[in-house]
């Protein structure tokens, strides 16, 4: 565990960046000032990122679910985090480098993995970070709840609106996203 004290933008990004870049290698995360490690992502978790991300070109072709995208959330530089998906315009992120300015940022969305810690990561960590961050949703597809929950309205602590429904029903992603997904498909891609 790293002291949050010490673990500062600069040394976070120093420290990913020098990490081990191999496909069994850890992707590093800091939210809220606190090392994390996220799971790697399962075939079936690829195949709901990859799903989501023709829904989101097919309601609008201008705009890209950009995977693993890094960014730099949180208040007063105290995190940086990788989410399975970044919906914002298409060539929003050229020239930011590894960890992006969230400013083009209509959507978040994590997609949960099958590790001790997704509960406290995915559940309670990130959509604060993301709510004072001023990301207009978060969109999380809770495989162990076999449901899906929007936040929108961020009111810089938290969101305001969280609407949950099971798999198998429509959801409205609110503007500025403005997508009906029908989540029958996610069915498939539990365990």
């Amino acid at each position: 565990m790293v002291d949050d004290r010490v673990l500062t933008q600069e040394i976070f990004e120093d420290l990913a960046r020098h990490a081990i870049r191999t496909e069994e290698a850890p992707r590093l995360e800091s939210v809220n000032g606190k090392l994390g490690v996220k799971a790697l992502p399962d075939g079936d978790h690829g195949r709901i990122v990859a799903w989501l991300t023709r829904q989101c070109f097919q309601a609008d072709p201008s705009r890209w679910l950009y995977a693993q995208q890094g960014l730099r959330i949180g208040t007063y530089c105290r995190g940086n985090a990788r989410s399975d998906g970044a919906l914002a315009r298409s060539g929003a992120f050229v020239g930011q480098g590894e960890w992006a300015d969230p400013a083009a940022v209509l959507m978040l969305v994590e997609v949960t993995s099958y590790d001790d810690d997704t509960d406290l990561r995915d559940r309670v960590e990130k959509p604060r970070a993301y709510a004072e961050t001023g990301i207009p949703v978060y969109l999380l597809i809770d495989r162990d709840g076999y449901e899906v929950k929007v936040h929108s309205q961020p009111d810089g602590v938290r969101y305001e609106t969280v609407v949950t429904v099971p798999f198998g029903k429509t959801v409205r992603l609110p503007e500025p996203v403005g997508i009906e997904l029908d989540t029958e498909p996610l069915k498939n891609w539990v365990r």
